[in-house]
């Protein structure tokens, strides 16, 4: 089984040479597999070149995921893809409902969309930092390199560069973070058959006392707020000894002037 490959501007014609057939070679049909692309949609057809007996509908699936079912007996089948090629690029395949099953494949392939984990990355100065970008498109990367604010490629184990790379996934690992020599841009590029594309992520080295810096903003919350009451406290308690003395002064204030009005009535009395 052979199988075509859409490439990332254009629309080619693809050919499959035969079919799948329960693991035995030589007695399924040809099957001939187009692409074509209507109004900013892809078409993917696939036509058994000869009548095939007993033809109870047809699957179209990428990966695991069943795309489109049908009960119908035609040589033929469609799938419509809507949005870019390089949204959907993978492996397709068009399934016969026979006795054995018939498969027929097409590979969408596109130059690698690189997308970046996180675009902003944050790390503290001595710990290690870790960057990573992915390639969700096919087919996967042949090979991926990092670069650091447009300069030379970083060689994987030079000084504190680690780099660990698969065709879905690159990872750089920065060990010991210095805040003056490690933050910037870096760039991760992958490239296949079809071409390259790449993502920049930035890094944010922060000093290691940087953590610390909420709880001495909650610290001096707290002593502020303190010296404020201990303040008004302070401020407060003599005014509230004087309004004792007064309450206590007027008692006797009365007492003495009941006194005197007494000894004026006995007076006058005499």
């Amino acid at each position: 089984m052979a199988a075509g490959a859409v490439g990332p501007c254009g629309l080619l014609a693809l050919l499959l040479l035969g079919g799948l057939a329960a693991g035995v070679e030589g007695t399924s049909p040809d099957i001939i597999v187009r692409v074509s692309s209507v109004s900013g949609k892809l078409i993917l057809t696939c036509n058994m070149t000869a009548p095939y007996p007993a033809i109870e509908g047809h699957k179209w699936m990428h990966g695991d995921k069943t795309l489109q079912t049908d009960t119908e007996s035609s040589v033929f089948t469609s799938y419509t893809i809507e949005g870019a090629v390089e949204e959907h690029s993978g492996v397709y395949e068009c399934v016969y409902k026979t006795s054995p099953v018939i498969k027929g494949q097409v590979n969408i392939s596109v130059p690698p969309q690189v997308i970046a984990y996180k675009k902003s990355e944050h790390g503290n100065e001595g710990d290690t930092g870790v960057l990573t970008c992915k390639n969700p498109s096919f087919p996967p990367a042949s090979s991926w390199l990092w670069y650091k604010n447009d300069q030379e490629p970083i060689i994987n184990g030079s000084g504190r560069y680690i780099i660990k790379s698969s065709g879905n996934k690159t990872e750089l690992r920065i060990l010991k973070l210095n805040i003056e020599e490690d933050a910037g841009d870096y760039h991760c590029n992958a490239t296949n058959s079809y071409g390259s594309g790449g993502a920049t992520v930035n890094l944010r080295v922060r000093s290691r006392l940087a953590a610390l810096w909420p709880f001495l903003g909650i610290v001096a919350e707290v002593l502020v707020l303190v010296t404020i009451i201990f303040i008004y406290e302070k401020r407060r308690k003599p005014d509230e000894v004087l309004d004792d003395d007064d309450g206590g002064s007027a008692p006797l204030k009365s007492n003495a002037t009941n006194h005197k009005d007494k000894n004026v009535r006995q007076r006058n009395a005499n």
